[in-house]
């Protein structure tokens, strides 16, 4: 009787809830859109083919962003070439092949708190380690494999994750029908747990995509006036050249930056509709 007698006061609870829980995501929705207007009102006049095409100069109708974009790019793609394949063969490992016991908790435990870690301490882990101790120096090659490291926690955790949402007749029905352990992962579970591992690509990408400190820490130059031939070149990246832009006085740089803004918003965008697309294709191949 306690239990009917409160119903009314429990659908109250349920409905303030709600409310505010729809309140709190208008509000956050509201802010972002605020901000993404403002940028595009402050920049988007700036964004034109001598803008993509030009270096950066001390002169704001010269100034550009063309070093800085490339930058990126290789940035990103040595990071993804690197971090991928290693955070999708060690979650393999550790939820297909390793034995469940102290030393794969521990390494699990580890791995969960490095994904929390703040990405200055993997700049200085990658300045002392690939620029310094491998002597790569200020080089495309040292900030791909520090952002390596920045993304990695987070790859390997996604990865582990879909992995093991695979059901396990899956794997009990490939066994029965006599295929190894390694055909059964290559030829059922990976394709099971592709899309999850996509969503995780997309979202350790998309961090570092827009990271500044590790690469501030490492030495990243703030003015490159060329574009990055090869992973051993100095190289610089899109966060840096916005905030180099927007620290100055001048209103025209902080315009700039604003622009700077919105074409790292679309190499995002279009990373992601990649991963998305394949994600999609990916799902309609399992159904």
């Amino acid at each position: 009787m306690n239990e009917v007698g409160n119903l009314p006061r429990r659908r109250l609870k349920a409905k303030l809830f709600h409310l505010f829980c729809a309140f709190v995501t208008f509000m956050g929705v509201a802010f972002l859109v605020i901000l993404l207007f403002h940028i595009w009102k402050e920049g988007h006049h700036w964004v034109d083919w001598q803008f993509l095409n030009s270096f950066p100069s001390r002169f704001v109708e010269k100034a550009g962003i063309k070093s800085a974009l490339w930058g990126t790019i290789w940035l990103v793609g040595l990071t993804a070439a690197i971090s991928i394949p290693v955070g999708v063969a060690a979650a393999i490992y550790m939820e297909e092949y390793a034995s469940k016991g102290k030393l794969n908790t521990f390494i699990e435990i580890n791995i969960q708190n490095l994904a929390g870690v703040p990405s200055i301490v993997y700049g200085i882990l990658g300045l002392a380690i690939f620029v310094r101790w491998f002597n790569l120096e200020r080089s495309v090659l040292a900030g791909s494999l520090t952002m390596s490291l920045l993304i990695l926690p987070i790859i390997i955790i996604a990865s582990r994750e879909s992995i093991r949402a695979v059901p396990s007749s899956i794997r009990q029905g490939s066994f029965a029908l006599g295929a190894t352990r390694w055909q059964t992962v290559r030829a059922h579970v990976l394709p099971a747990a592709l899309p999850g591992i996509l969503t995780g690509l997309i979202l350790a990408l998309s961090r570092a995509i827009g990271e500044t400190a590790p690469l501030v820490m490492i030495g990243a130059l703030a003015y490159v006036a060329f574009v990055p031939e090869g992973p051993m070149d100095s190289f610089t990246a899109l966060p840096i050249q916005i905030f180099n832009w927007a620290s100055r006085p001048q209103e025209k740089f902080h315009q700039l930056a604003a622009g700077g803004i919105l074409v790292l918003l679309a190499v995002l965008l279009m990373m992601n509709a990649i991963a998305i697309i394949i994600r999609q294709r990916a799902e309609r191949k399992m159904k």
